[in-house]
């Protein structure tokens, strides 16, 4: 039988490994809590009796799966189905920015502001508990960011990579992700990362750092059925 890539199920190797101090659980099935991440981990290869732990779990709320081989019961909503792209270090050359500093709980109200108003994908009140952000600010506004999410062995996602449409076209991303990566290779891991598979853009922009595709995936939001 082969052997599972840690990428395959990287929310469920998170939540067994770096944030396994995080993670909500019932029988067979883990989740973060609501307001750090919406990620929900199955097994790799879960029955479909095990649907019914998982509304146990997650109750009504939302709950995103990356887990593409799944197959969603029919009486559960699916809210979106996103196609997306995970992308891996191939020869990413990180390099720490000056200008970029570390983000914490204090600041916390800034970089959901600037998540409102740039949409990079969810973000949460505690999401800054994951990993290390960073951030660059301008006349003392914060103007971009960009940190850690998922964390299985080996490997960190770099995630919430954002810009003020004011500051575009600087680069600011670009920096801010290579200095992610620069502390994640510090670490001895791998950065990878997730983007929808539309965002043409940002493709060219990761692979242009030193990114490649490892597969295509679905991003299911799906909630349990009300009754």
């Amino acid at each position: 039988m082969t052997v599972p890539h840690p990428l395959d199920n990287p929310a469920r190797g998170s939540l067994l490994g770096a944030h396994a101090w995080l993670a909500e659980s019932y029988h067979d099935v883990l989740r973060y809590p609501e307001d750090i991440a919406s990620f929900l981990a199955l097994p790799d290869r879960p029955r479909m009796e095990i649907w019914s732990d998982v509304a146990a779990l997650a109750g009504r709320h939302v709950t995103v799966i990356l887990n593409p081989e799944i197959s969603i019961p029919s009486d559960w909503e699916i809210l979106n189905a996103v196609s997306g792209v995970q992308m891996i270090d191939s020869h990413v050359d990180p390099a720490v920015d000056s200008e970029a500093v570390v983000l914490g709980p204090s600041d916390v109200l800034e970089m959901l502001d600037l998540v409102e108003r740039t949409r990079p994908g969810p973000f949460f009140p505690r999401t800054v508990e994951l990993g290390t952000y960073l951030g660059i600010r301008r006349n003392g506004v914060l103007v971009a960011m960009a940190g850690e999410r998922l964390r299985p062995t080996g490997w960190t996602e770099i995630s919430a990579v954002c810009t003020d449409s004011d500051f575009r076209g600087q680069g600011l991303g670009t920096r801010l992700v290579l200095a992610v990566a620069a502390g994640i290779h510090e670490r001895g891991e791998r950065p990878f990362l997730h983007t929808q598979i539309s965002n043409v853009n940002a493709i060219r922009l990761y692979e242009s750092l030193g990114f490649v595709l490892r597969r295509e995936l679905k991003i299911m939001v799906v909630r349990a059925p009300s009754n």
